[in-house]
């Protein structure tokens, strides 16, 4: 305690060792607590949250949006691995959605090219679908690294493979093929 009163100095925040997968911990023989949720009494229960119209929506250029792909595919990976309760849906809605519009960003890119006229001066300038796309991109990994801890840290059986952001480039090449 300082002598203005203030509690300064101490531990900083983040140091220290850094947490452990869930798997990691149980392997290495260590007691870990797995977080139960308890079972609902009366509630019905879906196979899948339904999907937003807005992730439904017809785009301007007349293209389907992929997010309601993105959306279903990213919540089967969780399924599989018994996280679909955890990670909350708008969650997955902002993750679909980002994906989705990424997409249309490259796309456009692909359509018009790197370069566009600026308004007055008629000069070539970058066009503004590369930095929009570096954003949503940026966006994208920020969402999935959020559900990717939530998964990490609560998953008790290990498993490998692709994950749903291990495809978005798939995503992009598939809506280009018209698939």
């Amino acid at each position: 305690m300082a002598k203005d009163g203030t509690a300064r100095g101490g531990a900083r925040p983040g140091s220290g060792p850094k947490r452990k997968a869930l798997t990691e911990k149980i392997s290495a023989g260590k007691t870990a607590m797995v977080c139960d949720l308890p079972e609902p009494s009366d509630l019905e229960g879906s196979e899948m949250p339904p999907v937003k119209e807005f992730l439904k929506t017809k785009q301007k250029n007349g293209k389907d949006l992929c997010a309601e792909e993105v959306y279903t595919e990213t919540w089967k990976w969780l399924k599989e691995r018994g996280c679909e309760r955890w990670v909350s849906v708008q969650l997955m809605e902002q993750y679909a959605m980002s994906v989705a519009r990424w997409v249309q960003c490259e796309e456009a890119i692909s359509e018009y090219g790197m370069l566009a006229k600026h308004p007055t001066t008629k000069n070539a300038i970058a066009s503004p679908y590369v930095s929009m796309s570096q954003q949503y991109m940026k966006q994208v990994n920020q969402i999935w690294y959020q559900i990717f801890q939530i998964v990490k840290e609560n998953c008790s059986v290990e498993w490998q493979g692709n994950t749903p952001q291990d495809d978005v480039m798939e995503h992009l090449l598939r809506t280009r093929n018209g698939g």
